[in-house]
């Protein structure tokens, strides 16, 4: 990323993202080709979001980070990566973004099948979440690069929706892990009954990661897939399709770690486990707050996306 920004000084003599936007990386003389400035670049905010497969840091950094850094890790910091992609990637390099948007439309899919399939094969609590980001990561790859208005809309809509649902899972989780000190999957089950709190607010934000109507996950991925599915070419129509099979892994993978967590017969060695207190009440309140009323008022987020997606379609094309 470094060495794209300083590319991209020595080139246009500037740093200042609105100057560059406006006046277009093609009006300016460079000996460096604009594509290896957008790949540098492009690379960076790959390993931040991660995009396959700039990955494998994530599992091992949610894994051992405390539980209030992997909220802040999930709800917050993985988000630059889209970000950087939209404001820079996108706006600065229109023309290679569209040239090469097939093979990141792929990359996308990979994103959103592998990260599923290696999800269901977790036995750790938080490193099955984390695995989880990267599959959810994938939508917010394919929106951008469908280079629709919908699309981009809905990648940073789904960059917004996972930070609630995936910081609300970690933190539930963590909930879990400190009350009961463990975090081995096949070592927990039954716990609905002796912490059934932090049972219903897993469950919820669990939904959520499913996309089950009313959620903002919901809203998110719909709005992926319309948008994608709005892209004129059938290469993209056909992936678009293509990555639909990670929700249906999205809801397997959920749904089986709730069973195997939460139901079932109630182990004696739990009995006694504190369930949610007032003050994790209170916040988890406030995450559930948010993402029903993102999932049912949309156009709360819509509006105020639409106004810096805008300027962004008119430079390429869209």
């Amino acid at each position: 990323m470094l060495a794209g920004i300083l590319c991209l000084y020595f080139t246009t003599g500037s740093l200042s993202m609105v100057d560059i936007m406006r006046n277009g990386i093609g009006s300016y003389v460079s000996v460096i080709p604009t594509a290896l400035m957008f790949f540098l670049l492009l690379g960076g905010f790959a390993v931040k979001l991660p995009v396959f497969p700039f990955h494998t840091w994530l599992p091992d950094a949610h894994t051992d980070a405390p539980t209030a850094v992997s909220v802040v890790l999930a709800g917050a910091l993985l988000k630059m990566g889209g970000y950087g992609m939209i404001r820079i990637c996108v706006s600065f390099f229109p023309a290679i973004a569209h040239q090469y948007a097939p093979l990141l439309i792929v990359l996308a899919v990979v994103n959103i099948i592998y990260g599923a399939a290696v999800t269901l094969k977790q036995t750790d609590i938080k490193r099955l979440i984390a695995y989880s980001s990267i599959s959810h990561m994938g939508f917010v790859l394919l929106g951008i690069f469908a280079l629709t208005q919908v699309s981009m809309t809905a990648a940073v809509m789904q960059m917004v929706s996972h930070g609630l649902i995936t910081g609300l899972l970690f933190a539930t989780a963590g909930l879990v892990m400190h009350n009961t000190h463990e975090r081995d999957i096949a070592k927990l089950g039954g716990l609905a009954r002796q912490i059934p709190m932090v049972t219903v607010i897993f469950t919820i934000a669990g939904l959520g990661a499913m996309g089950v109507p009313g959620t903002s996950g919901f809203i998110a991925e719909f709005m992926t897939f319309l948008g994608s599915f709005q892209n004129s070419s059938y290469f993209v129509q056909l992936f678009t399709v293509i990555a639909i099979l990670g929700i249906l892994m999205g809801a397997g993978y959920i749904l089986w770690l709730l069973q195997r967590v939460f139901y079932g017969q109630p182990q004696d060695k739990f009995n006694g486990v504190h369930d949610a207190d007032k003050l994790e009440r209170v916040y988890s309140a406030v995450f559930i707050v948010l993402i029903f009323t993102i999932g049912l008022y949309p156009s709360l987020l819509t509006n105020v996306i639409n106004t810096g997606i805008s300027p962004i379609m008119h430079l390429i094309g869209g």
